[in-house]
């Protein structure tokens, strides 16, 4: 009995320097798992090529799950962000969740990742909202005939009763989807005019326009450029491409956050 206790014992003393090393591994791997795990850009290429036509890798970073790469590519002039798990076997296309903070991990880093250049967008044409002297500026794609974009063009008007540092210049750009609002938007260009605007999204009757211009489609092919294909869409004062309809007071925190 002895010697198997022993002979156990002697068994033991071998094996756990083993497990003790694959321990620190993984606590080594866990605090960087670039010593462990490693993805060029020509591979995550490979790895994208047959899902992805024509993909240009931009960034390569751990992703926000464990065992998962973040890819930052590009393919026909728009930004994504793809998934490769560690064994390199597996894209995941999707969104991932923080369910502590309630916040989608996936959605910040591709605002981030889809940033516009602001100096690029001419403001000259656009309608303002506000104080034009105000410093912090958010431009805003809408379109006559949309609800949301109704929705919100009320809320900009609460948030410069709030804010005198904050204004909106509105650029338009009406969707195929609505018929007529090609021609509001031309009339509302050649007045400049927010009055008619706000006629417009209360239903009212906007006359014909009384001018011959391009702006409109220039912003059409200006929002094509920058990624925007739905409205209402909100550029914010540091580059931001904020999607769709927000109230007054996520607009000022979206402002005080991204200035």
């Amino acid at each position: 009995m002895r010697k198997f206790v022993l002979i156990v014992l002697i068994s033991l003393l071998a094996v756990i320097p083993f497990f003790v090393h694959a321990a620190l591994s993984v606590e080594r791997c866990d605090h960087d798992c670039m010593k462990c795990h490693q993805l060029s850009n020509n591979g995550a290429v490979n790895l994208l090529k047959d899902a992805v036509a024509g993909v240009k890798v931009l960034e390569i970073k751990p992703g926000p799950v464990k065992g998962l790469w973040e890819i930052a590519a590009e393919a026909n002039g728009r930004k994504a962000l793809y998934y490769v798990d560690f064994s390199k076997k597996f894209i995941v296309v999707g969104n991932v969740f923080d369910l502590k903070t309630k916040t989608n991990l996936t959605q910040e880093r591709f605002l981030a990742l889809n940033k516009v250049d602001v100096s690029l967008i001419p403001l000259d044409d656009a309608i303002v909202i506000g104080d034009k002297q105000a410093k912090k500026r958010i431009i805003v794609f809408t379109d006559p005939d949309c609800p949301y974009c109704a929705r919100l063009h009320a809320e900009t008007k609460k948030v410069i009763e709030k804010r005198k540092d904050i204004a909106f210049y509105v650029k338009m750009f009406p969707l195929k989807m609505h018929p007529g609002a090609y021609e509001k938007s031309k009339a509302i260009v050649c007045e400049k005019s927010l009055a008619l605007l706000d006629d417009a999204f209360e239903k009212k009757k906007v006359p014909k326009p009384k001018c011959e211009t391009s702006v409109v489609d220039d912003n059409i092919k200006l929002a094509e450029k920058i990624g925007i294909s739905g409205t209402p869409a909100l550029i914010m004062p540091n580059g931001t491409l904020i999607p769709g309809y927000k109230d007054a007071d996520s607009l000022i925190s979206l402002v005080d956050k991204m200035s």
